[in-house]
C-alpha cells in the first residue's frame, strides 16, 4: 500500500504555514514597502511605543519603527538563516557520515574521530570565540557557524543508516561485480537514506532559526541586520516586556514557534514514509478511528 505524504493533515498544514512564510521572506519585503508604503528600518516620532493600529497594524517600537514591517524583514533574514544554516549542515553530514558507513576501516575511523570530536566539543564558547574575532557577524557568517558546528549528530545517525545499507546482500553482489564505490554510494545507498536526509534538513532548518535567534539574544550578530532574534533582543533591551509593549516581542516570537512546529510537522510525515513501523502504526489508528466513527454513527439495532 502506498503511503500518500500529502495526503497526511499534519503534513499539508506544516508545508503550508512553511510555504506561507518562504513567500513571505521572498515577497514580504517589496509588499509591505511597495503595497504598504511602511519601511522597516523608518522611525515615526508621532507614533512612538504605539499599540496596533491603522496605520500601523502591529504596532511600533520604542524608536518608532513598524513591527509589522519588521516581522517581515526579519523573515527574510531568519528563514535566510535557518536554511543556509540547515544546508551547510546537511552537506557536511553527507560528506562526513555516508563514506565513514560505508568504507569502514580506517577512513572509517578517522570519519568517525572527526565526528566525535564535533560532538564533545563547546559549541556555544567556540562561536562567542569566532564572533570575537569576526566583528560585525552577519547573517551569512552566523548561518555557515550554526552549520559548521550541528552537523555532527546527523553524520553519526548517517554512519549507522549507512554501515547497515552496505552490508546488506544487494550491495554485496554489485560490490563483487566489480562496480565503483562511487557509484554504489550514489545509486545503491544513497537512495536508501533519503528520507534520513529529508529529516536531518528539516531539524537543521529548526535548529539554525532558533540558533540564530538565541545567538541575536545574546548579542553575537550584525546589529544591522534584521531577523525575528535581532528584534526579540533589541525589545529585550528596552525592556518591551516590563513596560507591556507585547506587540514588540510577541510577533518574532510566534513566527518562530510556528515554522519550528511546520518543520516538525513535515518531519512527522517524512519520518513515517522512511520508517514502516511508524506508518504502519498510523494506519492502524487511522482504522481504530474510522471504527468508532462508524459505531457511533450506526442507527441503534443495526
Amino acid at each position: 500500500m502506498k503511503y500518500d505524504l500529502f495526503g497526511n493533515g499534519k503534513v499539508t498544514f506544516g508545508v503550508v504555514v512553511l510555504g506561507f512564510f518562504v513567500l513571505l521572506a521572498i515577497l514580504g519585503p517589496w509588499f509591505t514597502s511597495t503595497v504598504l508604503g511602511l519601511d522597516a528600518r523608518a522611525n515615526d516620532i508621532s507614533a512612538i511605543s504605539s499599540p496596533p493600529s491603522a496605520a500601523h497594524p502591529l504596532g511600533t517600537t520604542q524608536f518608532g519603527q513598524d513591527v509589522l514591517a519588521q516581522v517581515v524583514e526579519g523573515a527574510r533574514g531568519s528563514m535566510f538563516v535557518g536554511f543556509l544554516g540547515a544546508i551547510v549542515g546537511t552537506v557536511i553530514s553527507i560528506l562526513v557520515g555516508v563514506p565513514a558507513g560505508y568504507f569502514g576501516g580506517t577512513t572509517g575511523n578517522a570519519l568517525n574521530f572527526l565526528t566525535n570530536l564535533f560532538l564533545v566539543m563547546p559549541v556555544l564558547p567556540l562561536i562567542f570565540v569566532l564572533a570575537g574575532y569576526l566583528q560585525g557577524t552577519g547573517l551569512v557568517m552566523i548561518a555557515f557557524i550554526i552549520g559548521v558546528f550541528g552537523w555532527a549528530g546527523g553524520a553519526r545517525t548517517l554512519r549507522a543508516q549507512a554501515m547497515s545499507v552496505s552490508n546488506r546482500d544487494f550491495v554485496q553482489a554489485m560490490r563483487m561485480l566489480g562496480e565503483s564505490n562511487r557509484r554504489l554510494i550514489f545509486t545503491e545507498v544513497m537512495p536508501h537514506l533519503y528520507g534520513w536526509i529529508a529529516s536531518m534538513f528539516l531539524g537543521g532548518l529548526i535548529g539554525a532559526v532558533m540558533a540564530e535567534a538565541g545567538l541575536a539574544f545574546l548579542g553575537v550578530s550584525d546589529s544591522s541586520a534584521i531577523s525575528w532574534g535581532t528584534m526579540i533582543q533589541a525589545a529585550q533591551q528596552q525592556s518591551a516586556v516590563l513596560r507591556g509593549l507585547w506587540w514588540w516581542f510577541v510577533p518574532p516570537g510566534l513566527c518562530i514557534a510556528l515554522v519550528g512546529t511546520a518543520a516538525a510537522l513535515i518531519n512527522f510525515g517524512v519520518d513515517e514514509l522512511a520508517n514502516p513501523k511508524l506508518r504502519s502504526g498510523s494506519r492502524r489508528v487511522a482504522k481504530r478511528t474510522a471504527a468508532i466513527r462508524r459505531t457511533a454513527l450506526a442507527p441503534e439495532g443495526v
